[in-house]
């Protein structure tokens, strides 16, 4: 999937003269916690956030640093944290060098520069327009409609295992002498692994698949040195209860 496919299109913006209250306000009537910045020309020119608003004068949570780290810094740093701080049109308090991202960039594009560069939201860009913007919350959409099960005709028991074999091979955690057998679309998985991460990984796998409503997992953990063993906690509990 793309930016454009999942972006919210009629995007909320603030100006560059609005005032901080301004631009509160609208963020707090509309529920968001950021807002692009345009000009007179509607050109994107930065992005205010609700963490632009956490050091303010107005609520006394003003970067207090000591006399030492202040002469390291200079009076350059110092007069930019005080417009930070005590400015009151957003030109003087927002993020001038927006990241954004081009309509056909794909969510995995959008989804690793907001990891890489700790944001909420990335404008969605058509050349220099701005057309959209794609937040976490669209991202836990796309998950949500793409999750959903749709179903598969061709999801009988013989396509599910094939399927599954074919979702763990040639990965580096799959499971040596792997066993997939599958009844009613439920699946029982069997094999070794040498590290307890690969078992989740192993399930995941299997319950990504179209058709299987449960998985049962009788993967056998073993030390490679040692030789020691340990069934799975499926079976461990099994055993208990017999």
């Amino acid at each position: 999937m793309r930016a454009h496919q999942i972006m919210t299109r009629q995007v909320i913006t603030t100006r560059t003269d609005a005032s901080i209250a301004e631009a509160a306000h609208t963020m707090l009537e509309h529920h968001i916690s950021g807002l692009p910045v345009v000009n007179d020309s509607g050109k994107l020119v930065g992005i205010v956030s609700e963490g632009d608003f956490m050091r303010r004068a107005e609520i006394g949570t003003q970067k207090r640093r000591p006399r030492w780290l202040k002469l390291l810094l200079g009076p350059g740093r110092e007069a930019t944290d005080f417009v930070h701080e005590q400015g009151r049109k957003i030109a003087e308090i927002m993020s001038s060098r927006p990241i954004t991202v081009p309509e056909e960039a794909t969510l995995e594009e959008v989804s690793e520069i907001m990891e890489r560069n700790d944001i909420k939201r990335v404008p969605v860009m058509r050349g220099d327009q701005l057309v959209g913007i794609v937040t976490r919350t669209n991202l836990v959409k796309a998950v949500l409609d793409l999750a959903r099960d749709v179903p598969d005709p061709t999801a009988d028991d013989d396509h599910i295992r094939s399927r599954i074999l074919a979702a763990i091979e040639k990965k580096d955690w799959q499971p040596m002498g792997l066993s997939v057998t599958v009844r009613d679309g439920i699946v029982h998985l069997s094999g070794v692994i040498t590290d307890e991460r690969s078992r989740l990984a192993t399930v995941v796998a299997a319950e990504n698949v179209s058709g299987v409503r449960k998985v049962h997992d009788h993967l056998c953990w073993v030390e490679p040195m040692s030789g020691m063993f340990v069934n799975s906690p499926e079976d461990q509990l099994s055993a208990k209860a017999s």
